[in-house]
């Protein structure tokens, strides 16, 4: 008897450790990351349920107020909205190592792509943008800001 109950202690005890360890899992891409050029920094955050990224730096030449609105946006009345702070990342969902089924804005071409997230190594990311189809794809690797 007290080998089972043993058994069921040991059993309840990894279960919890389970769950914590998804939990970490799932933060891992969160922190501040440089898109592929360096030329902005985006902050990935929990939202709710959901992992989100918003532009919190942009690289402009001097004088280039174009830069900093989202100028070629498909949609004409957004437009004039600023880009610092826009949401660029949303409704990705954790799952089996890979942050998924989220919408990804490029700002430079105007167009929202769906996408997949996935930590190469501890300070890479590899985004993936799909267009339609999952056969029409681009894939982007960003890196980790170093404090």
């Amino acid at each position: 008897m007290k080998t089972y109950q043993y058994t069921l202690v040991c059993i309840f005890f990894l279960l919890l450790g389970a769950g914590n360890v998804h939990a970490q899992s799932k933060s891992k891409i969160v922190g501040v990351w440089f898109n592929t050029d360096k030329t902005a920094q985006i902050e990935i955050m929990e939202n709710n349920d959901e992992m989100i990224g918003k532009l919190i730096w942009i690289q402009r030449e001097e004088g280039d107020l174009e830069a900093f609105t989202d100028t070629v946006n498909s949609d004409s009345s957004l437009r004039e909205r600023p880009l610092m702070g826009l949401t660029i990342l949303e409704g990705l969902k954790y799952k089996d190592g890979i942050w998924s089924d989220g919408k990804i804005y490029d700002p430079k071409s105007g167009i929202t792509y769906t996408c997949d997230l996935q930590l190469k190594k501890k300070d890479i990311l590899e985004i993936k943008g799909y267009l339609g189809d999952s056969w029409v794809s681009r894939t982007v690797e960003w890196n980790r800001v170093k404090k």
